[in-house]
């Protein structure tokens, strides 16, 4: 088998086979044999008819168990022979079984290299999740105007029509999940503080296969969204260009995110079991490594 193999980017790569007239006739009998067990041909039963006239009626089927058959078995030789590692299934382009000599190009995206530094000790400030009077009479504020028009009396009455036996119970109850909330969204925060920092000490470049192969998914997600929400045809079409803009800049931070992580498992030696999510198995590590301190 020939191979070239053509450097386009530092994570794009062309490889350009051909398979020899030798190889290409060896899979042809083994084909062809099969072929003879099961193939109708009139006048004869399955297993007797003569090659040539196998070759005059199935040649095409023959051609295309041959290519299905040597196409991934010589792309796969050539992966493990020029030590590359593929992220997704190659474009197999140009096909040709001409001459008994088979032709193919594949183009594939191999694993970037991924430089990533100072991703201990990152920085975080962390929001205090104490409520105050302030939030809980604001949200107080919603409860009795939550009638419309007519204003409720929030009292000892208004607390069991909830479930509670006092407005003081209630009271105590929304101060508890105020601050859950508030939890909550300073947990996302300092997520986010640490994934900007990671975004801004790391250099990779990302596959363009895989971005394009998400904007397809989320394009086709999106719209199906506003289709469903009542937005017409056209004016999804108007939106499209900024649809595709805006999904394609968070599908490139996402998959840059992926193998920065990835990366940082691979340094740390993180174990991640099957049913586990990489992203958030390095992001509880790097909770732990993180300097911590209280935001004003």
């Amino acid at each position: 088998m020939l191979l070239e193999v053509k450097k386009v980017d530092p994570i794009r790569r062309e490889l350009k086979f051909q398979i020899g007239k030798e190889r290409v006739t060896a899979r042809l009998e083994e084909v062809y044999k099969e072929l003879g067990k099961v193939a109708k041909i009139k006048g004869f039963r399955p297993g007797k008819a003569p090659r040539h006239l196998l070759e005059s009626e199935h040649s095409h089927v023959a051609q295309e168990e041959v290519l299905k058959s040597l196409i991934p078995e010589a792309y796969q030789e050539a992966i493990e022979k020029e030590k590359l590692d593929p992220i997704d299934m190659p474009d197999i382009n140009d096909v040709s079984f001409k001459d008994g000599v088979i032709t193919f190009t594949a183009k594939l995206d191999i694993r970037p290299e991924v430089q990533v530094k100072d991703y201990k000790q990152i920085n975080v400030k962390r929001k205090s999740s104490q409520v105050t009077d302030e939030e809980i009479n604001k949200t107080l504020e919603y409860f009795k105007k939550g009638q419309g028009e007519k204003e409720v009396a929030l009292d000892d009455t208004f607390a069991r029509g909830l479930g509670y036996p006092s407005f003081d119970d209630f009271k105590k109850s929304l101060s508890r999940q105020l601050e859950m909330d508030k939890d909550r969204h300073n947990r996302l925060d300092i997520e986010n503080q640490i994934v900007e920092d990671l975004l801004k000490h790391s250099k990779l470049m990302v596959p363009q296969s895989l971005v394009k192969k998400q904007l397809e998914h989320r394009m086709k997600e999106t719209t199906n969204r506003l289709k469903s929400q009542g937005m017409s045809d056209e004016e999804i079409q108007k939106r499209e260009e900024q649809m595709k803009k805006e999904l394609t800049e968070a599908i490139d931070k996402d998959i840059k995110l992926y193998f920065i992580f990835a990366k940082i498992a691979e340094l740390e030696k993180i174990e991640i079991a099957q049913n586990e999510n990489i992203p958030a198995k390095v992001m509880e590590f790097l909770l732990k490594e993180a300097k911590w301190e209280e935001a004003k």
